[in-house]
């Protein structure tokens, strides 16, 4: 039984711990101001009819601060890339000079950057969300471990050990929601 307790505490922890890998994966794709080409993660391109990710059939990399520069590995590729940025609606208008695909990023308003900082501080809340199912899932788990015959005293340490694992990961997640605010909010 004492197996199965802590089987619920690590499960309890994997899954906090994807919350977080997602939130981070998503945080990414939140645009700073700054070219990066994490904002083109999962653009998905036809490539001889079936959609493809942007980063299988080019090359992504900055020009400078304000720019994406994407170099096709064929030729050919240069209008389908222009299309799928365009229907993806990301806010760029791509530029097709024969050779690579230019983005030019331009400088969020201050109106853009609050409502990105909203953007962020909603994506937290879901991973927020996410870490306390996990906490229910986990405490459910002990209680009925209690009931089946699990020692009680034994069960409430485990129920606190739950508690501040989630504290640690909430922690967490404000942590990085902090750091993604100031960097949006960055001039």
């Amino acid at each position: 039984m004492q197996e199965d307790v802590n089987k619920y505490i690590e499960d309890a922890q994997h899954l906090m711990e994807r919350a977080i890998e997602h939130l981070s994966h998503e945080l990414i794709k939140v645009r700073t101001g700054k070219a990066s080409p994490a904002m083109l993660e999962g653009l998905m391109v036809q490539y001889y009819g079936s959609p493809t990710p942007l980063n299988q059939v080019a090359n992504i990399t900055t020009g400078d601060a304000r720019t994406i520069v994407i170099q096709p590995w064929e030729r050919s590729m240069l209008g389908p890339i222009s299309r799928a940025i365009l229907e993806a609606n990301l806010g760029f208008n791509p530029q097709d000079d024969g050779t690579v695909v230019r983005l030019s990023v331009p400088p969020l308003t201050e109106e853009r950057r609050k409502e990105l900082v909203k953007l962020a501080k909603h994506l937290g809340e879901e991973a927020k969300i996410g870490v306390r199912n996990a906490r229910r899932d986990a405490i459910e788990h002990i209680k009925k471990a209690i009931k089946n015959g699990y020692p009680e005293d034994a069960g409430h340490n485990k129920e606190k050990q739950v508690q501040a694992l989630t504290d640690k990961f909430i922690q967490q997640i404000d942590h990085l929601i902090e750091v993604k605010e100031k960097d949006i909010m960055t001039v």
